[in-house]
């Protein structure tokens, strides 16, 4: 059987060389050479090696691949255009297979969040990390049982990451941006150096909320959250979900600026963005140098999509470039001011030395890709930026103008944590892979790979 593995992306991203790796595995280089481009199978005791060196599970690193996926016959439930490919969701309903083509609306999902727990008081103003717990109130958060609440009951309370009008009651989602263990062991470090329980001022918030928790406190401890504006944070959400049941991903959609300023306060382990240069030539490295000033952080690809005008089928105006817009007097729909596509479409305007004004804007600011391709849709707009995959969902046509770089910023404090490295870790499996493929319109060939170190 053809095995794939994840081993050069694995070890890439924690700075070891082959030799490095062999060592501690206790191999050869050449073995790890030979593995890495699938020129020998490992046995049981080089994989089990392999993943203890590199502190992941053996899934993390091997899985067969399957050449024949097994094929059924459905019948669709609706009538749909003739597409080369068409992504579908399948039931079986009494003794037939149905398949639900995921088109337009029905490829998203807006679903009601459970919650973590519920805020039943405002506490006072928070503290460096949203903590100011005794290290007694650490040991109890730790020994388990219903005293394991006993850390939201004494003041020890989460960060308010978002701005609320007063509300008496407010359900939420609860998680660690450092894990259970580092969080507990800085609680006690931070109370030895202010024994009286002074606090200093954080850059998280301006409250703290008491928690009445409505859930288990190792699924919180369990929980990756990563910000971003693509859509297709939802599949990696399911995907890693699917090989680690125990791991929950929590994703907060948010502009490529927003996400790494979000980053940036401590509020998620991992931000996406695909924001361009064009003093230098480069994706999201200047932006993040400038923004994460004094943090280590690395930028593993996602994906390379390409970006440019969605207009409606055929394209009856006929545009070809952005300067077209405002020949033809089109109207367009336009994102909030720091997303990637918003500064996308001005680049291009400058390029071609129109003006931003100049552009017949329609009033609402979106702030998703599926808003733009619903205002082309629905016909309150001529056109938007967003990508090829979301053009090819809604059925619209797409007029290119450049290919971006999605990467995932992750801050080096957290690449030790379990539940980062599992959601990172998931990035070279072919199941991930396989549905940036179908969606179309991504360069798949870099997805997993460290593209910069800071």
């Amino acid at each position: 059987m053809n095995i794939c593995n994840n081993l050069k992306a694995i070890r890439n991203r924690l700075g070891m060389s082959q030799q490095e790796l062999a060592n501690i595995a206790g191999v050869t280089r050449q073995t790890i050479g030979a593995v890495e481009t699938g020129q020998c199978a490992p046995s049981v005791t080089i994989s089990l090696r392999l993943a203890k060196a590199l502190g992941c599970q053996v899934e993390d690193l091997f899985w067969l691949a399957e050449e024949d996926l097994p094929k059924i016959e459905a019948i669709l439930a609706d009538s749909t255009p003739k597409l080369q490919q068409l992504q579908v969701i399948l039931a079986k309903i009494g003794d037939r297979w149905i398949a639900y083509p995921l088109l337009g609306r029905d490829a998203f999902r807006i679903e009601m969040i459970p919650s973590d727990g519920e805020v039943v008081a405002v506490s006072h103003p928070i503290v460096e990390s949203g903590v100011s717990a005794s290290g007694s109130d650490v040991a109890k958060s730790r020994s388990g049982g219903s005293r394991r609440s006993e850390l939201f009951k004494t003041g020890a309370s989460p960060v308010r990451v978002d701005g609320f009008p007063s509300i008496s009651k407010l359900p939420l989602t609860l998680a660690y941006p450092s894990g259970e263990a580092s969080y507990a062991q800085r609680l006690v470090e931070r109370n030895e150096r202010h024994p009286t329980g002074e606090a200093q001022q954080s850059h998280i918030g301006t409250n703290k909320v008491v928690v009445r928790l409505l859930d288990d406190m190792d699924k919180l401890y369990n929980t990756v959250v990563i910000a971003g504006c693509t859509p297709v944070l939802s599949v990696l959400a399911k995907a890693t979900e699917y090989w680690h049941p125990k791991l929950r991903v929590h994703y907060r959609f948010a502009h490529s600026k927003a996400a790494l300023r979000s980053l940036c306060r401590g509020e998620v382990h991992i931000a996406g963005m695909h924001l361009y240069d064009p003093e230098t030539g480069e994706h999201n490295i200047p932006f993040v140098r400038e923004v994460l000033t004094g943090k280590g952080a690395v930028l593993i690809t996602l994906g390379v999509w390409e970006e440019g005008l969605l207009v409606p089928p055929g394209n009856p105006m006929g545009v070809k470039t952005v300067s077209d817009l405002v020949e033809f007097g089109a109207t367009v729909v336009t994102h909030e001011v720091g997303s990637g596509n918003r500064m996308l479409l001005e680049r291009k305007l400058q390029e071609e030395g129109v003006p931003l004004e100049a552009v017949k804007r329609f009033d609402h600011i979106v702030h998703n890709h599926q808003d733009v391709a619903l205002s082309v849709v629905s016909g309150i707009a001529d056109a938007g930026i967003s990508t090829a995959s979301i053009a090819a969902t809604f059925g619209l046509g797409f007029i290119p103008l450049h290919s971006a770089r999605y990467d995932l910023v992750i801050l080096k404090e957290y690449l030790e944590e379990a539940p980062v490295q599992q959601f990172i870790n998931i990035l070279g499996h072919q199941l991930v892979r396989s549905q940036l493929q179908i969606l179309g319109g991504y360069d798949i060939s870099k997805t997993g790979e460290v593209v910069a170190n800071i």
